[in-house]
């Protein structure tokens, strides 16, 4: 009988130690990720600065500067 109700209590334990860690590490009303409104939103913002990096990495300002850039670093290598 002591055994089994040293197991037992054992087990108990774990099991409450168990749901008591799902419940720190989870939360009942915690998010676990986006809603589709942010992910739309996200997206969005994600293509709006993607565009603005194209526009700047196609200006002929920016590619005069790498065109030199790379022209230099080809002329010191060799």
């Amino acid at each position: 009988m002591g055994q089994a109700s040293v197991g037992r209590t054992r087990c108990d334990r774990l099991r409450w130690f168990r749901a008591r860690w799902a419940l720190l590490t989870t939360g009942p009303h915690r998010d676990r990720g986006m809603s589709t409104a942010e992910y739309a939103v996200g997206t969005i913002a994600a293509c709006a600065f993607a565009a603005i990096l194209f526009k700047v990495v196609t200006s002929p300002e920016v590619q005069q500067l790498i065109t030199g850039l790379i022209n230099r670093a080809l002329n010191v290598a060799g």
